[in-house]
């Protein structure tokens, strides 16, 4: 969920995720393992700052945006 909707706003801006992590200054896979474990908060918002979303928005259920 919250890896599928980071994945998204990253093609949607054309960067990869690993490029992402390289300039929020995290380890090289830090956001590949929010698929399977919670990112802390200061993380998620440093994420949802830079793509100017709401932290609310990054933690989407995916079929919510599918569905409007």
């Amino acid at each position: 969920m919250i890896l599928g909707n980071i994945r998204r706003k990253c093609a949607e801006i054309g960067i990869s995720v690993y490029a992402l992590e390289k300039k929020m200054e995290f380890g090289n896979g830090t956001v590949s393992s929010w698929a399977t474990s919670s990112p802390s908060v200061d993380k998620l918002k440093r994420v949802a700052d830079y793509f100017g979303v709401t932290v609310d928005e990054l933690l989407k259920d995916d079929s919510d945006q599918q569905a409007g």
